[in-house]
């Protein structure tokens, strides 16, 4: 299965969402995204997440990296997509929190094995910032 994570970085933070409560990853911070339709595209699936999940239309650039796990049994491939949006998240729907990161953060946050897997991807953006 083909999943995918938006990275939204400001100057030299990430934007960070924390799940609900429940299930394995309940309470478990990640980049945003999720599943990919059939014959959805990663930038389409980017599109519908962040506008399902927080009420934000987003602006997909690239393609940062792309990793792989398995979960209940499945193997995912993950792609971590640049991402971008104005404004700050208005709805939270399945996250109980979000936020900002720096790099320092960022490590600290208890993430889930697969989105610890793109924090490699991220830092060297955090390092330079993006505007």
């Amino acid at each position: 299965m083909r999943s995918i994570a938006g990275v939204a970085v400001r100057g030299n933070r990430v934007f960070m969402a924390r799940r609900a409560p429940g299930g394995e990853m309940g309470g478990k911070w990640e980049f945003p995204g999720g599943k990919c339709e059939p014959g959805e595209t990663d930038g389409e699936a980017a599109v519908r997440e962040f506008d399902e999940e927080f009420g934000l239309r987003v602006t997909v650039g690239a393609t940062l990296g792309q990793a792989s796990f398995e979960h209940g049994g499945k193997r995912y491939d993950l792609a971590a997509l640049l991402v971008s949006f104005d404004g700050e998240p208005p709805v939270l729907s399945e996250h109980v929190e979000a936020r900002w990161a720096d790099a320092a953060e960022l490590g600290l946050l208890d993430l889930s094995d697969s989105d610890r897997s793109l924090v490699p991807f991220v830092l060297p953006l955090l390092a330079v910032g993006i505007e």
